[in-house]
């Protein structure tokens, strides 16, 4: 980081002061966030070194990363450069992220990279603040990759909690999304603008710049830079050196032989400076310029060819005239503009050929992908194409390349790999292992449609077996997302009788029709193939194989409500993944199965711990898609258990990961919770989930998602269509038929509102399907939910009380509520008022403890013609506040904030990912009226002292 120039901060006290103030409350404990917003050359960088420059030398660490435009196309490359992230780095933890980020993809086992290297990043910060106050500068946001802009505005998030003072730089243009998010998120308080210097401050700067009061043709030139202090403080250099200004009198005026009147500020600034350079230093510094504002002088020496000692004098003279300047990593422009007028000076077809030579250097000297493909991305400019990527060496290099970039950029993957494929004539059919990898890339970016394209493509008269699976695999995923699953059940069947499969072939496409029959909703076809794939599998050895089709004859049997066998078929599934990297990602789908299992065998505690490993394990390794599954399952679980609140905090973190496409049942499911609880609580914000979710259930058509259906049905119904709400859950009973997981939950409210309808032949049937569930099966809650079916139809007071028995030893408080208000009402219409009354009042406190504002209406209402009613202080839910308003894991979290561990160590001890400890700790800061962490953990010390 260079030292900011005194004469760029003229005029600039304001700003200055501002940031001040948010370094003195950083060093006081309170973390802040900052935008830094203006034109190039306007003073950003300079006001931001200014300020803090005065820290540099206090208890407080500083990290500054920049961004320019060839690091767009990669991945979280600024921050890993600030934060020292390198291999040979003493710290283990950085260490370990630079070796993360190297991680070979094809044993990375559905792991993605970029977003582990996210969380650990967040985390690395987060220690770092936990230490001591830190200042993480990021300077020119507006080139900044969707990852870093990303990990700003987390970090943003996060100011609150921690003493960490964020400081973001960047232009007007270009207007991106992400970037309109983070001037949101930090808000019109916290955004300094700078615009150009008013005259008199412009006056000062040329007078201190030239060595006394500017005349009237020097005034008028520099009137030229509008203000911006860059342009004017270069221009008064360039004309310095130059001896283009004369004394006259007191003022300093241009010389009769000066520059034109209103030169551009910047090219004379330039060109000043490369006047006093030597021919050899002026080439070096153009190459220079391809590689960035900030560069190796190794990776100069491969692209120019030369020695590192032949390129030192001409190093040496560039930095004497300003133009370059030392930094910790290497060497870097003085100013990006600098850099940006000597880049623009080469003409672009030129500077694309220099980008493709520079590309195929860096590659046959061994440097990193993400190196050369910053070079070949740059040489694709052109719209003529550089020579040097037309002869297939692109197409050639991508066969190895294309792998590792696809992992941790696939957007930069996806404009490679198409390039090989225009510029060379390469297509699917004619190359498939780049079709394959083409789809892969474009699948991770979002862009599902066009992947199926690729892989359907490069399918159609394919001769490779050898790529047949991954192609199908690609394209699995792809028609899953796009809602067209019987696409694929029908593609993978005709590749079974592809000509010359080997064993392993087969073994391998059986596991994956079998996959898409049991996402297609058709699990006896689902079962026999994944049998075969099995068979086939251990024949020869196939673990990826055997691991598949053992997965998906578990997930069968969970699917038929068989969970006591799905159990040791998970277990067996699992130890056939574990330990294997190749399968890192079936291992972690089935710990999310198994956490679904025991949860189905009322085991909730278990389930609970389960999913919650499972979340901090794909958190860890930065398995994003496996992350929402968890945290699905977690809210399903939470949900069923009454910890609602919980429940509607994990179900908010379910979001779509970076670089992977949305998971509708995941989509679905979180809304389908969210919407279930706001609608029993009588909240309207429930109606945005369901509007939310509907695009989602419109791909996964057949699917049933059980919260769903439960949310649609209750809005129909509380909005008077006792009917439709009954047509929603008969519609998912049948298109759910083989699904008993999803529909079990679903039987109790169709025969209610069947009855409530007059249609009992849809009463008795769901009866009998409740009735057959529960035969042979001794788990309390499908006892329950028979018993509690059978007495809704009989009108069985008896029936109704036990199945709130059998409801509450599975541990499902909604269902027993219900069960409870149903028994008392029924008893209350024979006469048994006394009895009935001891079932309201469980009913009554069973809906307060869960929150259930509507449900509590509505058992009043019904019950207030028997004359039976609660006090006033005890017919609403009683308003808490403070302390009593924490859940059981905000309370957990506060006690280990407490006990000083602020920072990810709370995720390893809770199970819990980083983001989401974020959450909880926010709501205890709302909920306690606090400001920080700090004090929460005063809060805590004070109450348990």
């Amino acid at each position: 980081m260079v030292a900011a120039s005194p004469d760029a901060l003229v005029g600039r006290r304001t700003e200055l002061a501002a940031l001040r103030g948010a370094i003195a409350g950083l060093m006081a404990g309170r973390g802040c966030a900052v935008l830094v917003e203006g034109e190039p050359g306007i003073g950003k960088s300079a006001v931001v070194r200014a300020a803090t420059d005065e820290i540099e030398h206090a208890s407080c660490e500083l990290f500054w990363a920049s961004c320019d435009e060839l690091s767009q196309a990669f991945a979280l490359v600024p921050m890993v450069d600030a934060l020292g992230i390198r291999e040979s780095a003493k710290d283990e933890r950085r260490a370990a992220i630079a070796r993360l980020m190297r991680a070979d993809p094809s044993n990375a086992g559905g792991i993605d990279v970029v977003t582990a290297a996210t969380e650990r990043l967040l985390a690395l910060v987060d220690e770092l603040s936990g230490a001591g106050p830190v200042v993480v500068v990021v300077d020119d946001l507006q080139w900044a990759d969707p990852a870093t802009v990303q990990v700003w505005g987390r970090l943003a998030r996060s100011v609150g909690q921690v003493p960490l003072l964020l400081i973001g730089m960047m232009r007007p243009v270009p207007r991106r999304d992400d970037l309109l998010a983070l001037r949101r998120l930090v808000g019109p308080e916290q955004r300094i603008l700078l615009g150009g210097l008013p005259e008199p401050d412009v006056l000062k700067l040329v007078s201190n710049a030239v060595g006394g009061p500017p005349g009237a043709k020097l005034s008028d030139l520099a009137a030229g830079a509008a203000g911006n202090p860059l342009y004017l403080t270069e221009l008064c250099a360039a004309l310095v050196r130059s001896s283009r200004l004369t004394h006259e009198g007191e003022r300093v005026e241009l010389a009769a032989a000066a520059a034109p009147a209103r030169p551009t500020p910047l090219s004379v600034a330039v060109t000043g400076r490369l006047d006093f350079v030597s021919e050899p230093a002026r080439d070096m510094l153009h190459t220079a310029a391809l590689l960035g504002v900030d560069f190796s002088v190794g990776e100069l020496a491969v692209v120019t060819g030369r020695r590192v000692s032949d390129l030192m004098p001409a190093l040496d003279e560039a930095i004497a005239a300003g133009v370059l300047h030392d930094d910790d990593q290497g060497l870097a422009f003085r100013h990006p503009l600098i850099r940006a007028a000597l880049y623009d000076g080469v003409p672009a077809a030129v500077r694309a050929a220099w980008h493709a030579d520079a590309g195929r250097a860096l590659a046959a000297g061994g440097a990193p992908v993400e190196r050369v493909a910053r070079q070949l991305l740059a040489a694709l400019d052109d719209p003529t194409r550089a020579t040097g990527l037309d002869d297939g060496w692109l197409a050639e290099w991508l066969v190895t390349a294309a792998a590792p970039l696809v992992a941790r950029a696939p957007q930069a993957a996806v404009q490679l790999l198409r390039a090989a494929a225009q510029g060379t004539g390469v297509t699917g059919r004619g190359n498939p292992t780049l079709a394959g990898l083409l789809a892969d890339a474009l699948y991770r970016t979002g862009d599902a449609a066009s992947a199926e394209r690729v892989a359907a493509d490069a399918l159609d008269g394919l001769t490779q077996p050898d790529v047949l699976v991954d192609l199908h695999w690609t394209r699995a995923q792809c028609l899953s997302v796009l809602g067209r699953a019987s696409e694929c059940v029908e593609t993978l069947e005709g590749a079974l009788d592809f000509e010359g499969l080997e064993q392993r072939h087969r073994a391998r496409l059986l596991a994956l029709a079998a996959r898409a029959h049991r996402t297609h909703g058709d699990v006896n076809k689902a079962e026999r193939l994944a049998t075969d794939a099995l068979n086939e599998a251990n024949a020869v050895g196939d673990r990826w194989a055997a691991g598949w089709a053992a997965a998906v004859l578990a997930l069968v049997q969970v699917m038929r409500g068989r969970q006591v066998e799905a159990l040791p078929a998970f277990e067996q599934a699992m130890s056939v993944a574990d330990n294997d990297p190749a399968l890192a990602d079936l291992s972690l789908l089935l710990r999310v199965n198994h956490a679904v299992v025991l949860g189905e065998l009322d085991r909730y505690q278990d389930a609970i711990a389960a999913a919650q490993e499972a979340w901090r394990v794909a958190d860890q390794v930065g398995n994003a898609v496996r992350v929402s599954q968890a945290q699905s399952v977690l809210s399903e679980l939470l949900f069923d258990t009454g910890r609602w609140d919980d429940a509607l905090a994990d179900a908010a973190q379910i979001e779509s990961p970076l670089g992977y496409s949305r998971n509708p049942v995941v989509e679905c499911m979180g809304h389908g919770i969210a919407a279930t609880i706001r609608l029993h609580r009588g909240d309207a914000t429930a109606q945005a989930h369901l509007t939310a979710a509907a695009p989602y259930a419109e791909l996964i058509k057949r699917r049933v998602v059980g919260p769903l259906a439960l949310a649609r049905s209750l809005e129909r119904e509380q909005a008077g269509a006792p009917d439709d709400a009954l047509n929603v859950l008969t519609n998912a009973l049948a298109d759910g038929a083989d699904e008993l997981q999803e529909t079990e939950d679903l039987l109790a409210d169709t025969v209610r509102l069947a009855i409530a309808t007059e249609r009992l032949d849809v009463a008795h049937n769901a009866v009998t399907k409740a009735e057959d569930l529960a035969a042979g099966s001794d788990l309390p809650r499908r006892q329950a939910v028979a018993r509690h079916c059978r007495g809704l139809l009989a009108a069985d007071a008896a029936e109704l009380a036990a199945a709130a028995e059998r409801y509450q030893t599975a541990g499902r408080p909604l269902p027993r509520a219900q069960a409870l208000e149903a028994a008392g009402l029924t008893l209350a219409e024979a006469g048994d008022l006394l009895a009935a009354r001891r079932h309201f009042s469980e009913a009554f406190d069973a809906y307060t403890a869960l929150g259930g504002t509507w449900d509590l209406a509505r058992l009043q209402a019904r019950f207030r013609s028997f004359g039976i009613r609660r006090g006033s202080r005890s017919g609403h839910r009683r308003a808490r506040s403070g302390w009593d308003s924490l859940t059981h894991t905000e309370l957990g979290i506060a006690r280990l904030v407490a006990r000083g561990l602020s920072n990810p160590a709370i995720a390893a001890e809770l199970f819990l990912s980083r983001r989401t400890v974020q959450t909880h700790v926010s709501h205890i800061l709302v909920k306690l009226n606090l400001r920080s962490r700090i004090d929460i953990a005063r809060q805590v010390s004070q109450r348990e002292a």
